[in-house]
């Protein structure tokens, strides 16, 4: 097996959530978005722990939880999703073999970070 095999599988498995995250945020109403509250006749969005059943207008907590979605507006998102596919490509640069920088091997690890919940995600990739 060669060397950088494990950051080759790290650096595919970042590239699907990546494109992932890309296809959430182009699927989703384009921004720019701001918390203009819910009305009376407006939309709910319950927050909260699951089955908690913290309704938006009736706690702080749902005021923050809508400022946070607000603020990863698509746009925003997708600019990420941009920076981190170009950290990825300055990545493969360099040498000696594709990934041999501990220093490279570490940021890759970095990026894989929020992702850790997802499916494929493997412990040897924390640092």
């Amino acid at each position: 097996m060669r060397q950088d095999a494990p950051m080759d599988e790290l650096v595919q498995w970042l590239r699907a959530q990546l494109d992932e995250d890309e296809r959430i945020a182009r699927a989703a109403t384009p921004g720019p978005w701001e918390q203009s509250g819910i009305g009376e006749y407006g939309w709910g969005v319950s927050f909260g722990r699951a089955g908690a059943g913290v309704e938006a207008e009736d706690s702080d907590q749902g005021r923050a939880d809508a400022d946070h979605i607000a603020e990863h507006d698509p746009a925003r998102v997708l600019r990420e999703i941009d920076a981190k596919r170009r950290i990825l490509a300055d990545a493969a640069e360099y040498q000696p073999g594709m990934y041999g920088y501990p220093e490279m091997k570490d940021v890759l690890r970095l990026l894989a970070l929020p992702y850790a919940g997802k499916p494929g995600y493997r412990a040897s990739w924390r640092r």
